[in-house]
């Protein structure tokens, strides 16, 4: 600590990231990164816009993203989104922190479960926003009728981070019709995987000004690397996050980034591809993990968490760890005797299950 310290920065307590160790032969599974590569239309996109020289970076990117709001609005052009219900942004998290600061900092708290993203009481520290968390019910659900409350803005992941669970479309109608004086924030970073008959809460957004839906390409097109993200909403939602914004950065995505995330939502095939190899491979995993004895939550994301009847979590996690095979273990009430495992490739997959099986 310094005495140059502000002290709001002296009061923060920081998000911390999932580990990136630099370990040999490494089985990573602890940061639900898509074990795939990224759309070769993209890949191609990138490489296109250095040119052979690279001269084009020698010029600053599109400020405003029009070409990534198109393709955004195109990908859900069946829910009547147009550019102008775009708003983009350097990762959802970026995205996230502008929608804290324009949208959910109000004179009463705001309110998330109490099992959820740990970036959201970050983001209320960094803000000095108040917020209430409502516990998930027993099953690590979302239970829609307590946010039926005063408050002064709501938001929550779906599927839930790091459950996996998936809120019903109904449930979410129920919480934005019942809060039309507050906004509500959908984190979907991972309702892709989500079976394919599950829409997207953006379903909705034509219908309610209050509702705001923030995705990614972190995770369903492989670019947790290119960081890109984006939120759908109300035209006056969207106007909110592009002052924050144009207050902050003006040019949040570089050229680079524009270009390979325009690809990607291009990419349908490529997209429903790796999607369908990463649902059938977490559905291969529970039914393996079950069978050693874990209890896996019903999950919705590229992951799954899951707890053993007899073991603690936090020494199947450190015995994974010797033997290079990384998970998430969450040192926090009601789950530090769950591990969150990212759904890998099948072989990374079998590896997993192959050293339990040593373990156990």
């Amino acid at each position: 600590m310094s005495q140059y310290w502000s002290a709001t920065v002296r009061g923060l307590t920081p998000y911390v990231p999932g580990e990136q160790p630099k370990l040999d032969n490494l089985v990573k599974l602890n940061t639900n990164e898509n074990p795939y590569p990224p759309s070769p239309r993209a890949v191609a996109a990138i490489a296109g816009e250095l040119g052979g020289d690279g001269a084009a970076l020698r010029l600053y990117p599109d400020p405003n993203g029009d070409r990534l709001k198109a393709a955004v609005a195109d990908f859900f052009a069946g829910h009547a989104i147009r550019p102008a219900n775009v708003f983009v942004g350097n990762s959802s998290d970026e995205v996230l922190a502008h929608v804290f600061q324009g949208l959910l900092k109000h004179e009463r708290p705001i309110l998330f479960p109490d099992i959820t993203y740990s970036f959201y009481p970050v983001y209320c520290g960094l803000y000095g926003i108040e917020h209430v968390a409502l516990p998930l019910a027993d099953d690590f659900s979302i239970v829609a009728d307590d946010y039926l409350r005063a408050n002064g803005g709501i938001i929550f992941p779906n599927p839930n981070a790091p459950t996996g669970r998936l809120l019903p479309l109904a449930a979410i109608e129920q919480v934005v019709a019942g809060n039309p004086d507050s906004v509500v924030v959908v984190d979907e970073a991972y309702i892709d995987f989500a079976a394919a008959e599950v829409p997207s809460a953006v379903a909705l957004v034509a219908r309610y000004p209050n509702l705001l839906v923030v995705q990614t390409l972190s995770k369903s097109r492989s670019l947790a690397g290119l960081r890109v993200g984006f939120a759908v909403g109300h035209p006056q939602l969207i106007e909110a996050l592009e002052r924050v914004k144009n207050s902050f950065n003006s040019y949040p995505l570089d050229r680079l980034a524009l270009a390979g995330a325009v690809a990607a939502l291009d990419d349908r095939e490529h997209y429903d591809a790796t999607r369908s190899a990463v649902m059938a491979t977490r559905a291969q995993l529970v039914a393996d993990l079950e069978q050693l004895g874990f209890a896996v939550v019903p999950s919705a994301a590229n992951f799954v968490f899951a707890r053993h009847a007899r073991r603690d979590a936090g020494e199947l996690a450190a015995a994974l760890r010797a033997r290079a095979i990384i998970v998430r273990h969450f040192r926090l009430p009601r789950i530090d005797q769950h591990l969150r495992i990212t759904v890998g490739t099948d072989e990374q997959c079998a590896a997993l299950i192959n050293a339990l099986k040593e373990i156990l």
